[in-house]
C-alpha cells in the first residue's frame, strides 16, 4: 500500500493491518532488530542483505545477532508467521517494498565517509521505485548525504517530492539494547523533504516507538542531530580524560570528582577512557575541517589514551626493576566495549601494536573471542594468568569485575595491574599488594 500523502494516524493503521511492506537494506547488528520490531508491529518486512549467510540464517528464524537479548524469540516468531523475510536480491525487494529504509554500513576511508555502499543500495532501490513509496535512510552519514542520492533515486524517472517521498530517520540504537531503543527509549527523529512524507513517516514509527516521533524541520537537520550527538561524546570524553590528567597532578580522585560535580544538573561529566566502535570516534569526521580545533584535539587526545596506559605499565613495571621490554603483558579484553563482539577501533589493537613496539610479549584474554581470532591479531592466547608481568584491562566486560585478585596474584611474575577501565577497586588491589593504576583513580 503506497502511503505517500496519507495521515499520521492512516500510515499507522496501514502498518497494524498488515497492508505495508517494507524493505530494510542491511540485517546487521541495527537492521535485523528494526527488520523484526517493525514485522512484529504488523508489517511485511523484506531484509535485504548480500551476505547469504545472514539471509538463511533469517529465513530459517535464526537470529545470528548473538549480543541482543530478546532477538532470538522475535526473528523467530515472525519468521514463522510469515511477516518477515530475506533475500540477496536487493532489486527485488525494492520491487516489493512501499517504503525503504536503508540502514547500511558507512564505511570511513582516509578519514573520509565513503558512501559508496549507501549508493549501490540507492542504485537498486531505483530500479524498483514506484509512485508513492518512501525512502529512508537510518544510517549515519555526513550531513547533506541522503540528498546526495536524489539523482541517483530519480534515475528511476520519478521526481522526489513529486513521486515518492525521501526522509532521514537516524537510528539512535546502542548494540546489546537495540529493541529497548528503538520500541521507546529515545523519541526517534524524523527529518523529511516535505509534509507528505512527513505525516506517514511519523505514523509508521510512532507505532512502533512509545516515545513518539521529534520531527524537525529538513533533512540535513536530521542528519545533524544524530552526528551532532555522538561528536559531544566524543568531545566530552576527551574533556573527561584530560581533566583526568589535572586530578592526577593534584593528587585527586576524578571520578569522585566527576560523580559529585554530576549532581549539579548542568553539568554531565563523562568518564575517561579510549573511544572505540563503529560509531563515536567518526562521527567527528564527517563535520570535521580545518575550523574544527576543539574536535581534532578531541579525536587525538581519546587515541592518545592506549600510549598512557603504556607508559604507566612500564613506569609501574620500573619501580619492581622490571624493563617493558621482553614483560610478559596480558592485555583483558579484546573488544571496544563489554558484552560486544567488534574490535572497529579498539583500544586494544593500539595497545598490541605500541606494546610490541617496546619489545613486550603480549597476550590476550577476552571471554567473546577463540584462541584463534585472538591469535589472528599478531598476539598469543592466554587462558589464565600464569608468569604474566603485567595486566591491562582494555575492556570492561562483566566478567571481569569478578574477577579474584587474591587468587590471581599467586600466579603473576609482577603484581602490577593498569586498569582503563574503571574495572577494579585499586585501594583493594593495593591491599593485596598490587602496583596499581587505574585511569580516573587517585593514584
Amino acid at each position: 500500500m503506497k502511503i505517500l500523502g496519507l495521515s499520521s494516524e492512516q500510515a499507522a493503521d496501514s502498518l497494524r493491518g498488515g497492508e505495508l511492506c517494507i524493505a530494510v537494506y542491511g540485517l546487521g547488528k541495527m537492521g535485523l532488530p528494526l527488520a523484526a520490531i517493525l514485522a512484529d508491529s504488523g508489517a511485511r518486512v523484506v531484509g535485504a542483505d548480500i551476505n547469504q549467510g545472514v539471509v538463511d540464517s533469517v529465513n530459517g528464524g535464526v537470529n545470528h545477532i548473538r549480543e541482543e537479548p530478546g532477538l532470538d524469540e522475535l526473528v523467530k516468531l515472525n519468521v514463522e508467521e510469515g511477516r518477515l523475510t530475506a533475500t540477496t536480491n536487493l532489486p527485488w525487494a525494492a520491487k516489493q517494498a512501499d517504503i525503504h529504509i536503508i540502514l547500511v554500513p558507512t564505511l570511513i576511508q582516509e578519514n573520509k565517509a565513503d558512501l559508496s555502499i549507501v549508493q549501490s543500495v540507492a542504485r537498486d532501490i531505483a530500479s524498483g521505485l514506484e509512485v508513492g513509496d518512501i525512502v529512508i535512510t537510518e544510517c549515519t552519514m555526513p550531513p547533506g548525504s541522503t540528498e546526495s542520492l536524489i539523482p541517483v533515486l530519480e534515475s528511476s524517472g520519478l521526481k522526489v517530492g513529486v513521486d515518492f517521498g525521501l526522509a532521514h530517520c537516524p537510528e539512535r540504537t546502542m548494540t546489546g539494547t537495540a529493541l529497548r531503543d528503538i520500541r521507546g527509549e529515545y523519541p526517534k527523529i524524523i527529518g523529511c523533504i516535505d509534509e507528505k512524507t512527513s505525516q506517514p513517516v511519523s505514523g509508521v514509527y510512532s507505532a512502533i516507538n512509545s516515545r513518539g516521533v521529534i520531527p524537525v524541520s529538513d533533512i540535513k537537520t536530521a542528519e545533524c542531530v544524530k552526528v551532532f550527538e555522538g561528536v559531544y561524546r566524543d568531545v566530552n570524553i576527551a574533556l573527561a580524560n584530560e581533566l583526568a590528567m589535572v586530578c592526577e597532578k593534584l593528587s585527586v580522585d576524578a571520578l569522585e570528582v566527576y560523580d559529585t560535580a554530576n549532581t549539579q544538573p548542568y553539568c554531565h561529566l563523562h568518564r575517561p577512557g579510549a573511544v572505540g566502535g563503529h560509531c563515536i570516534p567518526f562521527y567527528p569526521l564527517f563535520v570535521m575541517d580545518s575550523g574544527t580545533v576543539l574536535l581534532r584535539t578531541a579525536r587525538e587526545l581519546n587515541d592518545s589514551v592506549a600510549l598512557k596506559l603504556v607508559n604507566e605499565a612500564a613506569h609501574l613495571l620500573g619501580e619492581l626493576n622490571q624493563s617493558l621490554d621482553g614483560s610478559r603483558v596480558l592485555v583483558l579484553g579484546l573488544s571496544f566495549r563489554g558484552g560486544v563482539k567488534e574490535t572497529i577501533k579498539s583500544m586494544s589493537l593500539d595497545l598490541f601494536r605500541l606494546l610490541g613496539e617496546r619489545g613486550a610479549r603480549v597476550s590476550c584474554m577476552d571471554p567473546l573471542y577463540s584462541k584463534g581470532e585472538i591469535e589472528s591479531f599478531g598476539v598469543s592466547f592466554s587462558k589464565d594468568f600464569a608468569g604474566i608481568d603485567c595486566v591491562i584491562i582494555a575492556t570492561d566486560h562483566k566478567k571481569f569485575f569478578s574477577l579474584d585478585w587474591a587468587a590471581i596474584k599467586g600466579e603473576l611474575s609482577h603484581p602490577v595491574v593498569v586498569d582503563g577501565r574503571q574495572v577494579v577497586d585499586p585501594l583493594a588491589l593495593r591491599g593485596l599488594g598490587y602496583l596499581v593504576y587505574s585511569l580516573g583513580h587517585r593514584r
